[in-house]
């Protein structure tokens, strides 16, 4: 038989989709689980956004658009990116509309490297698994800068100054963070962008797909992105799109800016998916130019969730949990309840936890290789209701309580 390709073979995954197999096939033999697994909204896409794309389904909206996208969302995302980001001066030009914010990963990673030069893409550990995954597959060579609780999970400028060398190409900053809702401030990514105005060559891709799930420490909170900072902007790439903020996940649009890169990620499209959704795309025009109760109404929600969380976590036994920043996760250290229970590290806590309370979390593993002196943590998705995150935390405590007799 033919061999797959050692680049196939080589392919990392989301384990998010994994762990999810596995409780839906506990749930198929009956088992009642709670599931802190997905990253998506528990909310439907707000109304006025269906409507937008029966309209257009109705309309003979249904063909190719331009791979760019179509100027109307172009035109929108624009405003609202630059609106988003201190009033840059990002154009429609700038932005490419695509199948989603994650596909620019690639994008953005085979516009700045080379395959098999030895070119290094700069990503954060723990993190967004297909960073590393997309990064290895196109050649590259991954070089992980470590996330230090803390720091509030964000890295020390010196040290992403250790890492960068001469075939250093691209730098991945995610912020508000996934796995651990850590922000990076306004001055950390001063200091960062500091480090990199003396190496010119390095590009920065900023993932900021969770821009408008920011809290901060008021009501407000406040969002800034590293292409704010003076300098920065050209050399920045911008990720951005319609998933998290009005819970659109699987309609599949994305926008990102890049006045230099945006040719480029056009005739990446163009050789790849051809254009995102038509449909997909109109919906998305009404989501950023129609009323914006209905998101604010989700931020507001995930916000009270995020302290519900985190004040049950915190009474878990062996169990300390850091207020994030933004995003709908939480990234609990577990280093003491392992011990409690016997558990060898986060990946046999969380095997046990599914498999014995009905309680579904992913393991740091999940997220890249385990930070060094940091000890173990999980992940926990805040995108469910108030009652699941009170009984699924309750499980978990019970679980731990009861097995440390048994441990001990």
């Amino acid at each position: 038989m033919p061999e797959v390709s050692k680049r196939a073979a080589s392919l990392g995954t989301e384990n998010a989709f994994v762990v999810l197999a596995e409780v839906n096939a506990l749930a198929r033999q009956g088992r009642d689980i709670i599931s802190f697994c997905i990253g998506q909204p528990d909310f439907p896409a707000p109304e006025n956004i269906q409507q937008a794309a029966v309209r257009a389904i109705r309309s003979g909206k249904h063909g190719y658009t331009p791979s760019a996208g179509i100027d109307e969302l172009r035109e929108s995302a624009a405003r609202y990116m630059a609106a988003m980001r201190g009033g840059l001066p990002i154009g429609p030009a700038d932005v490419v509309v695509g199948a989603g914010a994650k596909p620019f990963i690639a994008y953005a990673i085979l516009s700045t490297t080379d395959h098999g030069a030895g070119d290094e893409v700069i990503y954060p550990n723990p993190g967004f698994p297909i960073y590393e995954s997309q990064i290895v597959a196109h050649g590259a060579q991954p070089v992980p800068i470590h996330l230090h609780e803390a720091r509030g999970f964000s890295f020390d400028p010196a040290e992403l100054e250790r890492l960068i060398t001469p075939r250093t190409r691209l730098l991945i900053l995610n912020y508000p963070h996934n796995p651990t809702g850590g922000l990076l401030s306004r001055t950390q990514l001063q200091e960062i962008a500091a480090v990199l105005k003396k190496h010119p060559q390095v590009w920065v891709y900023a993932d900021e797909i969770y821009s408008r799930l920011v809290y901060g420490t008021d009501e407000t909170g406040s969002f800034f992105s590293i292409a704010q900072v003076p300098g920065m902007y050209e050399r920045t790439i911008i990720s951005d799109g319609a998933s998290k903020t009005w819970a659109m996940t699987g309609w599949r649009i994305g926008f990102t800016s890049s006045p230099l890169l945006a040719p480029l990620f056009t005739r990446w499209i163009t050789n790849t998916d051809s254009c995102a959704s038509q449909i997909s795309q109109w919906a998305a025009l009404e989501a950023i130019d129609g009323p914006q109760d209905a998101a604010e109404a989700m931020k507001q929600s995930f916000r009270q969730r995020r302290d519900l969380i985190v004040g049950l976590l915190n009474q878990v036994p062996g169990v300390k949990c850091q207020l994030p920043g933004g995003a709908f996760y939480v990234w609990p250290n577990v280093t003491e309840a392992c011990r409690m229970i016997g558990a060898q590290d986060s990946e046999e806590f969380r095997k046990r936890l599914l498999n014995e309370a009905g309680v579904a979390v992913l393991a740091d593993i999940h997220f890249g290789s385990r930070v060094p002196d940091e000890g173990q943590h999980v992940r926990f998705s805040y995108a469910a209701s108030k009652q699941a995150i009170e009984a699924g935390v309750a499980r978990m405590a019970d679980y731990i309580r009861k097995n440390t007799k048994k441990a001990a």
